[in-house]
C-alpha cells in the first residue's frame, strides 16, 4: 500500500535537523519516494495519515544491543554465567528465554528504532531473530547480529553473553562457530567491563592477549567480517587497534597515539555514553548501583566525557 504523511513536523536526519512544516511524504512499497508541498497535493492513490501536527524523523539505530537485557537496574548483582547456563539448560527455558528476547526487540522498534547492531547474546539467538524477523514472523527491527562474544576465563561477560576462549584455538573455534550461525560481525572482550566488576579497576584491565586479538581479526577478516571490541582503557584501546580491531566498543580517554591509530585502521568509536551516564550520576537507591559499580561507570563516563572533543574529531 501506498502512503502519505500529511501536517507534520519533519526532521530529516540533515546535519542541521531543522523543523521543516508544510510537506508531504510519500512512500510506496515501504520506499519513501518523494516529499511535495503539501497544499494541493494530489493524494488519490494514497492512504493518507494526518500526522496533527506531531514530529516525524528517520527511524533510529542502535549500535550497541545485548537482547539478552532490558537495561533495567537491578537490586544486586547477579551471578551472570551461572544465570546463563540455567536459562540455556532445557528447551523451555531456552523458549522463554527468547520470546523475552524477541520482546526487547520488539520495544525497540516501538520506541523508534529501525536497525540494531547486537554485540553480545545468548546462543545464536540474535541471529534467529534476525531472520524471522526478515521473513515477517517476528516484529522488530533489522538486526546485524554478532550472536556470542569471545572473551577469555575471567573476562567481560564470559559464560554468559560471551564463550570464554582459554587459547587462540579455542577462539577460532567460537569463530567458526559464529559463521556458520552466519553472523553479521563479530564481538571481542579485551578488557573488564563495568557490570561485572568486582572491585574497582577491573574494567580497564587488558584481559585478552594481543596474540589472540590478532588471530581472531586476521581469521574473521580473510572470511569478510568486521570486528567490534569491548574496550575500556587506553592500553586495552591501542591493542584492539594494533591487532586489526574495526570499532571501540564504549572507550577511553584519546590522545594523539589513539587518533592516529583509528585513522590508520579506519576504525570507528562506540561510546555507549547512554547507559553510563545514569549510574555515575543517579542516586543509588534508583540505580541500586553498588559502590564499586558507580566508582567504575563514574570514571568510564569521566574518560568520555573528557575526550568528547577528539570523539567528534573522529567521527567527524
Amino acid at each position: 500500500m501506498n502512503y502519505a504523511f500529511r501536517n507534520g513536523k519533519i526532521l530529516d536526519g540533515t546535519k542541521e535537523m531543522k523543523i521543516q512544516q508544510g510537506l508531504c511524504i510519500l512512500v510506496e512499497n515501504g520506499i519513501i519516494t518523494d516529499l511535495i508541498p503539501d497544499a494541493n497535493a494530489d493524494l488519490h492513490n494514497y492512504k493518507v495519515i494526518d500526522l496533527h501536527g506531531q514530529y516525524i524523523l528517520p527511524g533510529l539505530i542502535n549500535m550497541h544491543v545485548h537482547l539478552a537485557g532490558n537495561g533495567k537496574p537491578q537490586k544486586k548483582q547477579r551471578n551472570n554465567e551461572k544465570l546463563v547456563k540455567t536459562i540455556m539448560s532445557s528447551s523451555l527455558t531456552r523458549t522463554i528465554a527468547y520470546k523475552m528476547v524477541a520482546g526487547f526487540a520488539k520495544d525497540e522498534l516501538f520506541s523508534g528504532v529501525t536497525t540494531i547492531r547486537t554485540v553480545g547474546g545468548l546462543g545464536n539467538f540474535d541471529t534467529r531473530l534476525r531472520d524471522e524477523i526478515e521473513s515477517g514472523t517476528k516484529l522488530g527491527p533489522r538486526i546485524l547480529a554478532a550472536n556470542q562474544g569471545i572473551s577469555v576465563p575471567g573476562g567481560h561477560m564470559a559464560g554468559s553473553v560471551a564463550v570464554a576462549a582459554s587459547t587462540i584455538p579455542d577462539a577460532l573455534k567460537q569463530l567458526e562457530k559464529a559463521k556458520q550461525e552466519k553472523v553479521d560481525l563479530i564481538k571481542l572482550m579485551i578488557t573488564g567491563g563495568v557490570l561485572d566488576a568486582k572491585k574497582k579497576g577491573v574494567p580497564g584491565e587488558l584481559k585478552m592477549s594481543p596474540e589472540m586479538v590478532y588471530a581472531v581479526c586476521k581469521q574473521a577478516h580473510d572470511a569478510g567480517y568486521l570486528v567490534a571490541a569491548h574496550v575500556e582503557s587506553p592500553e586495552g584501546v591501542r591493542v584492539a587497534l594494533e591487532n586489526g580491531v574495526d570499532s571501540i566498543e564504549h572507550g577511553a580517554k584519546l590522545d594523539n597515539s589513539m587518533i592516529r591509530l583509528f585513522q590508520e585502521r579506519g576504525a570507528f568509536l562506540c561510546t555507549t555514553i547512554s547507559p553510563a551516564l545514569p549510574y555515575a550520576l543517579f542516586d543509588s537507591s534508583i540505580t541500586h548501583a553498588t559502590e564499586v559499580e558507580q566508582y567504575c561507570h563514574r570514571a568510564i563516563s569521566f574518560i568520555l566525557f573528557r575526550g568528547k572533543n577528539s570523539i567528534q574529531l573522529i567521527l567527524n
